[in-house]
């Protein structure tokens, strides 16, 4: 379960909360007045491992911008087959905002991979602070579009690559993720058991 929330504004690490924040791949440009606006709208929650920030079918939607740990996006069909679509650290975000503006439940879950901390607001604030400012509503639409870009490349890579050649494009793309994703989360991304991702490291490590 969640910890209790807390506004950020009240928040006893709100000043290096906020240091943080503007790291982020979305605020990280705002201007100090447009900040003002949006700092008392966000509030700071922590989850811990396997905590569920956001449920398949869902349909109250949520703005997230991580400040610590790691986060993944996942689908379950009805047999309660899982597949991982994406992981998010540190500087990132992630968001239903493609579901609200379609009027459509959420069609994926969104999980802690590790313990996180995050900042969020209900869509409806955040949609109202982006349509108050074109210039961050354009970063924010590009930011979500290159999102379902890597969720679409990926579902094409486990169809064309094999599993070695998946590995490595993980490598690859995500260098800064590769050691932090626990090996069983990692084999799940890749449709990979774990004992395999383990050879596969092994034998391309000795390469």
């Amino acid at each position: 379960m969640a910890s209790p929330m807390a506004q950020l504004h009240n928040h006893p690490q709100r000043t290096t909360l906020r240091v943080q924040l503007r790291r982020n791949v979305v605020l990280q440009d705002m201007t100090a007045e447009q900040w003002q606006e949006l700092a008392p709208l966000l509030t700071i929650i922590e989850y811990r491992k396997s905590d569920l920030l956001v449920r398949q079918g869902d349909e109250q939607m949520e703005q997230f911008f991580i400040v610590d740990g790691m986060l993944k996006r996942v689908v379950t069909n009805s047999e309660g087959h899982e597949m991982v679509l994406r992981f998010a650290a540190e500087s990132e975000m992630d968001t239903s905002y493609a579901a609200w503006r379609l009027r459509t439940p959420i069609p994926y879950s969104i999980v802690a991979v590790t313990k996180v901390r995050a900042a969020k607001l209900p869509m409806p604030q955040w949609v109202a602070f982006l349509d108050r400012h074109v210039e961050i509503k354009l970063r924010f639409e590009y930011e979500v579009m290159k999102l379902m870009s890597e969720v679409m490349a990926h579902t094409i890579t486990l169809h064309l690559l094999d599993a070695p050649g998946r590995l490595l494009r993980f490598q690859r793309k995500h260098p800064e993720l590769a050691d932090r994703i626990p090996k069983k989360e990692l084999a799940a991304y890749l449709n990979l058991t774990p004992e395999t991702l383990s050879r596969l490291k092994q034998k391309l490590g000795s390469l």
